[in-house]
């Protein structure tokens, strides 16, 4: 919450977590973004390469009290709608 750029994020987390670490991190909010868009859990595995148990999972925690991960969804969305739009070069 005190980070506030993106670079200073990814500096934290890659100071915080192995590389591995940040790859299912990432692999696993993936996932939570797919299943908003109502994908399929198989085409969800493809994708990603997580188990159907870890996709079930996510899908548990995205759908539970905690609101975690659409919490992150939403903002992210957000902060990429709010963005300048790059022009192709």
């Amino acid at each position: 919450m005190a980070l506030k750029e993106d670079d200073e994020t990814r500096r934290f987390l890659r100071d915080l977590m192995t590389e591995k670490e940040i790859e299912e991190f990432a692999k696993r909010l993936k996932a939570a973004e797919m299943l908003t868009e109502k994908i399929p859990y198989s085409v969800i595995e493809k994708k990603t390469g997580l188990s159907s148990t870890t996709v079930a999972r996510v899908a548990k925690w995205l759908n539970g009290k905690g609101g975690g991960y659409r919490t992150i969804i939403n903002r992210l969305h957000h902060h990429r709608s709010t963005q300048p739009r790059r022009e192709l070069s």
